[in-house]
């Protein structure tokens, strides 16, 4: 069981932040005058900020970063300058962002157990101290997760930290601040949750182990309910399509149902739908073997679903939601669907299937068709989709498509202010006719356009109420020597939630 990070806010003043006694303090500087706190550290290190910066440092430039440590006159063990840039000057988010993290990274960088961290004070084109202060919280969470579920030997010289305190120079109350610290690090918790899930490998998080993952969740918190359908009886509710993914694989596909009840008896709830092909080779459509072991992140979706669920959980936020997995392994094999293969819908449809590495939208068509069932306010489906997204957008930015522009304006409000960002892509009827079959309704590709046919693909199951697509395929891990995965888009469609709350 990994131990939660305490945060916590300290009253401290600029005057008093040469006795804060911590393993490691973390300073904003500024172009331009040195702050309270600066003059005051100074003063006590017989004026060595101002030999440093004499030497060219301490530039004050945004995100500039500079080490000192052991300063004479403080009681903390190490000392981290973080440039602001221009004091008072209107900044983004992401620039907000980047002097964050740079704080944050410090903070964990510096193999203390404790830190101590003075938050700058940023303008911020649209955003307050609330939202600085969640970010800040999320930033830890996020920084200070390591995987080691399966390591043999455990890391015990990293992420050490255990408790950070912060200090703010804001006209909001404690209350609020406090709020906005619980919510970034529920968020932060469930992007690491979501994290973990992916990160195992296939062998170990099959479609039964997110369903076992599921019933733990629901045991965890009270608001939280479970169900799991197998594939006898998804095969009573004519879910062929769902089936047939998993058609080639010994592992027993599922649709996981998580409740969480937080608002009124009687309110609709918000639906929110994740693929998750918990491994996938591409089927008879065999995918080329290198990278294919990323394959694994193929249920990203379904983490971010969990993990979503678990923040509202969390949270105790006022809203009804239900989380929908649906799960499969695609396998080649002797029972395995074949490219030609004609399968039904639970929406009666027919569908063609061309290709069988086009898995995804077949599992979320049954998914989707089922999510009527509970008469949803709006459905968000998640999926690492296609690699014509990455194309598109690059790993920065998850594509999104709506059938409600309403709807598309909010996830991507959301995105904004989570700084999850999402790219708004078309789809209109003229790409619908890319997808005509011969053969069957509809077949499973069709065009150029791999994106957005696949969304167009999945409108067909969304007729009769408010829908959404995010496709993460880009956003959703990382590869390289960072490999893993990035939590995404846990902030985004919490603050989605959170919004309609």
């Amino acid at each position: 069981m990994k131990k939660r990070l305490s945060i916590n806010l300290n009253p401290k003043i600029a005057k008093e932040i040469t006795k804060v006694n911590s393993g490691s303090l973390i300073i904003s500087v500024y172009e331009g005058p040195f702050t309270e706190e600066l003059k005051v550290i100074d003063q006590a290190s017989n004026g060595m900020l101002k030999k440093i910066r004499k030497l060219g440092e301490l530039s004050g430039k945004l995100g500039e970063g500079t080490y000192l440590p052991a300063l004479s006159g403080l009681k903390a063990e190490r000392t981290y300058l973080v440039g602001c840039g221009k004091k008072g000057k209107k900044i983004s988010r992401q620039d907000a962002v980047k002097v964050l993290t740079k704080m944050v990274s410090a903070a964990v960088s510096s193999n203390a157990s404790n830190v101590f961290i003075s938050i700058p004070k940023l303008n911020i084109s649209g955003e307050g101290d609330n939202w600085i202060i969640q970010q800040l919280a999320y930033l830890c969470e996020n920084n200070v997760y390591t995987y080691d579920a399966k390591l043999n030997k455990k890391d015990k010289t990293t992420r050490n930290l255990k408790k950070v305190s912060i200090t703010i120079d804001s006209a909001l109350s404690i209350t609020k601040l406090n709020r906005s610290i619980k919510v970034g690090q529920a968020i932060g918790r469930g992007s690491n949750s979501a994290k973990d899930l992916a990160n195992l490998p296939a062998n170990i998080c099959t479609p039964s182990y997110l369903a076992k993952e599921s019933r733990l969740a629901a045991k965890k918190y009270s608001s939280l309910t479970c169900s799991v359908l197998g594939e006898k009886e998804m095969k009573k509710l004519k879910m062929d399509c769902l089936l047939s993914v998993g058609a080639g694989s010994v592992q027993e596909s599922k649709l996981i149902t998580l409740n969480y009840k937080g608002g009124k008896k009687d309110a609709e709830p918000f639906v929110i739908v994740g693929k998750g092909i918990t491994f996938d080779t591409g089927g008879i459509s065999l995918k080329p073997g290198a990278a294919m072991d990323e394959m694994k992140f193929d249920m990203c979706g379904a983490a971010s679903v969990i993990g979503t669920l678990q923040v509202m959980a969390e949270l105790k936020a006022p809203i009804n939601v239900i989380g929908l997995v649906a799960s499969a392994e695609n396998m080649p094999g002797s029972k395995a669907t074949k490219p030609g293969d004609v399968v039904r819908t639970m929406s009666g449809l027919t569908v063609e299937i061309l290709n069988t590495d086009a898995e995804g939208r077949l599992v979320l068509a049954d998914a989707l068709t089922y999510a009527k069932k509970f008469k949803p306010q709006s459905v968000v489906d998640i999926a690492t989709l296609t690699g014509a997204c990455v194309v598109a957008l690059g790993h920065s930015t998850s594509g999104l498509m709506s059938n409600d522009e309403r709807l598309a304006q909010k996830l991507l409000k959301a995105g904004t202010t989570s700084t999850d960002r999402a790219w708004q892509l078309p789809i209109w009827d003229v790409y619908q006719k890319d997808l005509k079959s011969n053969f069957a309704d509809i077949a499973n590709i069709g065009g150029r356009a791999g994106t957005i046919t696949a969304a167009c693909f999945l409108s067909r199951f969304t007729e009769d109420y408010c829908w959404a697509h995010l496709d993460v395929a880009g956003t959703a891990w990382l590869s390289g020597t960072a490999k893993g995965s990035s939590g995404r888009p846990v902030p985004l469609l919490s603050h989605y939630l959170l919004d309609q709350s």
